[in-house]
Parts: structure tokens; C-alpha cells; sequence
């Protein structure tokens, strides 16, 4: 008997984030059959490059996190919601509460607490409050109650502070070069000048590889309230 396929659900602040971050991880899932959507509850377009039109570099942002979820065999959802303005407020974790309660997803993955970016920080307060939304049946919304059972955050060098790998997921060479393309139709990925973004994280992931005695690995932790080991004996 095959296994269950898993629902994935990534969500950043930023079309881009999750892709990068838990990338590989998402192409290993998906070669293995299972379902990819990703959320950016903003595009990200104020990292627009020189001389080129926001609202342009918005509708490319949502080109590039269609092709990269596409590539995946999955879907990608981008709120219109301008990229620096995201707001800590319940409308927010009612929109997430309903993406989740739409796609029910098995797990969630989102940003660390702790980020020089707003948004990022943001996003993991949003998400953590509409998962349990999602998951509270006295709560009406359009679709029934879903609880999500598996949560992470992913590893990015902008939400450093304080993150510390709890978990190691391994994949392959082939989801690692499928992972390599997609996220590379992102410009910012490969063209921006102020960071090297694609370097950094093709490198950490060997790196998180050679630490758990693999090829390729991204990391995660978990919430604080789940970080505990169940033994019956030593």
C-alpha cells in the first residue's frame, strides 16, 4: 500500500521567501508526489530593481511565484497587500484561517520569530494564530475546521536571531537541481546586488547536508511547546 500524500503549505512574508528557505525540501516533496502551495502575503515588490515600475516588478513577483509553484507540479496564492505594510491585525489571520481551511494542508511552513524584517515577523504571528483559527470548529467560517498538525520554520538569514536547527531534512541531487532552476526564474534570486541570495543558499544546503550526513538538507525548528523527545526507554 503507497503512502498518504502529504499537503505542504508555505507561507512568507514575501513572494520568494519560502521558496528559497524551504525550497529543496518542497521539489523533494513534490517528486514524491505530494501537493505544494505556496502563500506570500505580500509580493515583495519594493525590492524592485533600478529604474524598473513597482507595480511592474508586482506583476513579475507574481509571474515568478506562478512558475516556481508550477514547476513544482503546485500552486502559488499571492495577496495583494503592498510589500512593507502587512499588518498584525485579525483580518489578517482570518484570510490565512481560510487559506488554510481551502487547502488542508498536513504541514505549514512560515517564518521564524525573530527577523530584521517586519514582515517576516509579522507573518509568523499571523500564521501561528490563523493555524489554530484553522483548526477551532466553533469558529464559522465559508469552510469547515481544519488543524494543521505539522508546523516549522524555516531557516533564512534574515530571521537569524536566536534560530538554532532543530530539524534536518534531506533530498536528493535531483530535487536539489529541480529546487536550482525553479527558484532561479526569481530575479531577485539571481540578479539582486545586494545580497547573493542564490549562492548563500545553495551552499547552506550542502552545508546542513554535510551536518546530518547527507548530500542536501534545509533546516527547521518547531514551536517551542513541541520541542520534546518521547522515549519508552534510554
Amino acid at each position: 500500500m503507497s503512502e498518504p500524500k502529504l499537503t505542504i503549505l508555505a507561507i512568507g512574508g514575501h513572494v520568494g521567501d519560502m521558496e528559497l528557505t524551504a525550497g529543496g525540501v518542497l521539489a523533494s516533496h513534490s517528486l514524491k508526489g505530494d501537493r505544494i502551495v505556496t502563500l506570500a502575503l505580500t509580493a515583495g515588490e519594493r525590492g524592485v530593481p533600478a529604474g524598473q515600475d513597482v507595480s511592474e516588478y508586482r506583476e513579475q513577483k507574481v509571474r515568478e511565484a506562478n512558475a516556481f509553484a508550477e514547476m513544482l507540479g503546485g500552486e502559488a496564492i499571492v495577496f495583494d497587500i503592498p510589500d512593507g505594510e502587512l499588518q498584525d491585525n485579525e483580518e489578517m489571520r482570518l484570510r490565512v484561517c481560510d487559506i488554510i481551511r481551502d487547502v488542508r494542508p498536513n504541514v505549514i511552513i512560515t517564518h521564524f520569530k525573530n527577523s530584521m524584517h517586519k514582515d517576516h515577523t509579522t507573518t509568523h504571528l499571523i500564521v501561528n494564530d490563523a493555524r489554530f483559527f484553522a483548526g477551532l470548529a466553533p469558529m464559522k467560517r465559508e469552510k469547515p475546521s481544519f488543524f494543521a498538525s505539522r508546523l516549522y520554520y524555516a531557516e533564512n538569514w534574515e530571521d537569524a536571531v536566536e534560530y538554532k536547527p532543530y530539524i534536518y531534512v534531506d533530498f536528493s541531487k535531483e530535487a536539489y537541481d529541480l529546487w536550482i532552476k525553479a527558484v532561479s526564474l526569481h530575479w531577485f534570486v539571481t540578479g539582486s546586488k545586494s545580497f547573493p541570495y542564490l549562492e548563500y543558499y545553495k551552499h547552506l544546503s550542502r552545508v546542513r547536508g554535510i551536518e546530518a550526513r547527507k548530500e542536501y538538507a534545509e533546516t527547521f525548528m518547531i514551536p517551542e511547546e513541541t520541542m520534546r523527545v518521547l522515549r519508552t526507554e534510554l
